[in-house]
Formats: C-alpha cells, sequence, structure tokens
C-alpha cells in the first residue's frame, strides 16, 4: 500500500496528524491543522538546494555589489520596484479583482521581450483571452511567450526547457501542486506552490512574478508567509470607476518602500501620470473656502493634493466624517482647534475629503486640514497660490515634517507662492518666487492666515 503524500501538521504547536482532525491532538487548538507534504524518510528535502553550506565570514569582508537592474519600459513601475527588475527576484502584486493587474504586466512583458525572453503563465485565461487583450491593447507582433497552466510541476518543467529571464505566474492562487490533495487556492497549495516557484528563481535567476488576489478587507489572501517570502510586494488601488490606479510598493529589498507609482487608464492600457499631483488638485477658477492644498510625500516623491473641508451646522449629535484621512486624528485635530485657537465646532457637522481618492496616512497633514476647517466655518477663502504642512501636537505646537525642503521646492515648481510650514522647515535661503510664513504654534497658523 503506497505512502500518504501529504500530513496535517498544526499551527499552534507543531503536532502532525495523518488525516484531517476539527481538534488537534497535541494541544487540543480548533481548526488549526493544515495540509502539509510528508517527508520521504531518509530521502532528499526538497529546499537543499537553498541550505547551501557557507563559511562563517566578516561582514565588513564580503564583497558586495549594487544589484542589476533591467528597466520595464514603463517609468511609474520602474519608480515603484526601485529602478527595475532584479535578476533572481520575487515580486507579488495584489489588487481588486479588474483592477489592471494582468493588463500591466503584459505591457511589462512586451517591452521586455524586444531584449530578453519572457514567459506569461496564465492559469485564468486561456491562451487566446490573453492574445485578444494583447490586440486589444494594440501589443501587435508580440513575442511574449504564453502558457495556459495550473499544475505546478508542468510549469516547473516549462521554466527549465523555455529558461525565460521574467516570467509572470497569474495568478498564484489558481496554482496546484499534486504533492497536495487539497484545492487551488487553499492555504497549503499556495504556500507550497510559493515556495517551490521562489526556490526556482534564486537557483536559475528567472525573475518571477506574481499575481496575488485580495480579500474583501483589501489584504493579500492566503498565508501570511507569502508577504515574507518574496522580495518585493506592491499593491494596485484604485477605485475601478476612476480611471486612476495607484501602485504601492510595501515591501522592497532592493528599494525604497511606500513608493507610489501613478497610472491612468486608457484605452490602449495603463499609461504613467508624469505630473500626479494634477490629478489631486482640484480645478476652481477662484479660491474656495474650506479648500487648502497639503505637500504630502509618498515614498520619495512630493504630491500636492487638495484637502477640502465643509463644516455645517449639525444639532446634538454632530458628525464627523473623513475621506482619505484617519477619522479619529480629525476628532483630536477639531479639540486642539477649540482649545488652543478658540474655535469651537462642537455643534457643527465636520466632513473633511482628500481630492482624487488619495489615503493620506501622515501626520504632516494636520496643519493644512486645520486651515481648511477654519476656512469652512469662516466662509473665507484661502488666498490663490496658497499651500501648508506640519504635523500639530496636542498641546498646539506645530512640528515639523520630513524633507521639507524638497516639498517647498516642488510646490514652488508648480507656481504656488504663500506657504505656512513649520519653523523647523523653513529654509536658510529663500526659494524664488515663494513666500514663507514659519510658525511655532497652531494659533500662529491661524493669526496669519486671517492676515493673509
Amino acid at each position: 500500500m503506497a505512502k500518504d503524500k501529504s500530513i496535517y501538521v498544526c499551527n499552534e504547536c507543531g503536532a502532525s496528524s495523518p488525516k484531517w482532525l476539527g481538534k488537534c491532538p497535541g494541544c487540543g487548538a480548533w481548526n488549526t491543522l493544515v495540509e502539509s507534504v510528508a517527508e520521504a524518510g531518509g530521502g532528499k528535502n526538497r529546499f537543499q538546494s537553498l541550505a547551501r553550506s557557507q563559511p562563517v565570514a566578516t561582514l565588513s569582508e564580503i564583497e558586495a555589489s549594487d544589484v542589476e537592474r533591467t528597466p520595464t519600459g514603463i517609468g511609474e513601475l520602474d519608480r515603484v520596484l526601485g529602478g527595475g527588475i532584479v535578476e533572481g527576484g520575487v515580486v507579488l502584486i495584489g489588487g481588486d479583482p479588474g483592477i489592471g493587474k494582468s493588463t500591466l504586466l503584459l505591457q511589462a512583458l512586451d517591452a521586455l521581450a524586444r531584449s530578453m525572453k519572457t514567459l506569461y503563465v496564465s492559469g485564468e485565461e486561456s491562451g487566446a483571452q490573453v492574445a485578444l487583450r494583447s490586440r486589444r491593447l494594440g501589443l501587435d507582433g508580440s513575442q511574449v511567450r504564453v502558457l495556459a497552466e495550473i499544475q505546478l510541476e508542468r510549469i516547473l518543467a516549462t521554466l527549465e526547457a523555455e529558461a525565460p529571464a521574467v516570467c509572470v505566474i497569474d495568478s498564484i492562487q489558481t496554482l496546484y501542486s499534486e504533492q497536495l490533495s487539497s484545492a487551488p487556492g487553499s492555504v497549503a497549495q499556495v504556500r507550497e506552490c510559493a515556495a517551490h516557484l521562489t526556490r526556482t528563481a534564486k537557483a536559475t535567476g528567472t525573475t518571477v512574478i506574481l499575481v496575488g488576489h485580495v480579500t474583501k478587507d483589501g489584504q493579500l489572501a492566503g498565508p501570511r508567509v507569502l508577504e515574507h517570502i518574496v522580495d518585493t510586494v506592491l499593491y494596485f488601488e484604485g477605485d475601478t470607476h476612476s480611471s486612476f490606479r495607484l501602485v504601492r510598493a510595501i515591501k522592497n529589498r532592493f528599494g525604497a518602500v511606500n513608493e507610489i507609482g501613478v497610472f491612468a487608464m486608457t484605452e490602449r492600457g495603463l499609461k504613467g501620470v508624469a505630473n500626479p499631483s494634477a490629478i489631486f488638485l482640484s480645478t476652481h477658477g477662484e479660491p474656495v473656502p474650506g479648500a487648502c492644498v497639503l505637500v504630502t510625500l509618498e515614498g520619495t516623491r512630493p504630491l500636492l493634493v487638495e484637502v477640502q473641508a465643509l463644516v455645517d451646522s449639525g444639532g446634538p449629535s454632530p458628525r464627523r466624517l473623513s475621506v482619505g484621512l484617519e477619522r479619529d486624528r480629525l476628532a483630536m485635530l477639531l479639540a486642539v482647534l477649540h482649545r488652543h485657537a478658540g474655535i469651537a465646532t462642537f455643534d457643527q457637522d465636520v466632513f473633511v475629503n482628500a481630492v482624487g481618492g488619495v489615503r493620506i496616512s501622515e501626520p504632516a497633514a494636520d496643519l493644512a486640514v486645520m486651515l481648511a476647517i477654519q476656512g469652512s466655518l469662516r466662509a473665507k477663502a484661502l488666498p490663490r497660490g496658497f499651500f501648508a504642512f506640519g504635523e500639530v501636537g496636542l498641546a498646539g505646537e506645530v512640528r515639523p515634517a520630513p524633507r521639507g525642503q524638497e516639498r517647498l521646492k516642488e510646490a514652488a515648481k508648480l507656481g504656488f507662492s504663500v506657504a505656512v510650514v513649520p519653523q523647523a522647515n523653513a529654509p536658510k535661503k529663500p526659494i524664488e518666487g515663494l513666500t514663507i510664513h514659519a510658525v511655532e504654534r497652531v494659533e500662529q497658523a491661524i493669526e496669519i492666515v486671517r492676515s493673509l
């Protein structure tokens, strides 16, 4: 009688069982047994090639050189990757259905195919469907090799035979290994397939790009180990009803994290946006009350975003609503406004929105939000060409924002002329065309804005 190829291991205590059980026989925890491949006794471990023995060396004596990068031909994607793809690197890209993951990767592979061998493994579409999409994108005469397959062992054999420089797996949740009996997309299958593809990438030097599904919460589906074993994790964000998409780097062993790439969805696929600040700024004929421009930082890129506030009479239980900013932080800023600047909103509804659907997570947006709120409350517009940034503390102090000089230069380059910034961010040399008001406290900022 043949031995079982798989066993079930407890995630809590590591106890194993030959069959699935609801309750772990070792620690008694429920629903913790996960299918795993059984190791043959005395046989070679399938991950042995990753564990080559190396002598102990002193860190300062180890020779190290910068990794070579190959540009993908799409500037915004290269920016997020840190300059391009790396030989033997493993990239994981996730996003909502229909956001444009397959479209972007097919465009990138088509550009790379002009200088190297590429392979597109589709587990969700047939070869004819991929060809139809390439025709729609205008990629006529594309040299990308396509394989419609979901069995891991056949994909690995094809990788060995074709020896591509770049391989896209679309998607990792559709693959299955013959060594496991669970369905594609299960924790065991995703973990096993990703581990084998990572081992192949490191052993052969092939760059592997994995497409991952996301849950309803926006997190990558499957085991968390998937994000740990890859080199780069990218998230594709954006509203499917909008033509703009954001690609954000969450993890990158070869470049900066929290880098952002901006794309516009067109009839011919995704096109990079060279000046993303234009997306996030409203086009008003005249300055309007309740609007303030903020210079935020996404990775290494300064972005100008318009923050809008609407203050209206709210009755006994006023609402506090924010889109693109943290709601708890908004409540804190309203309390600071009341305590230190004498602006009371306890009987007012307050709505705050970041234009363009961008999410602002850094505290440097505090000052711009407060100035927008007071402008809406007084029905007074800020002057044309005005912007602000700075973190606000509970004591009413305005704290500096990181990389303030770059923020000021970016705003001056786009034609802005008046700024309210923290005292510590005031430049030593004046910036041409820019009037800078440096403040240390919230009440100073409010007085300056009223005088303007």
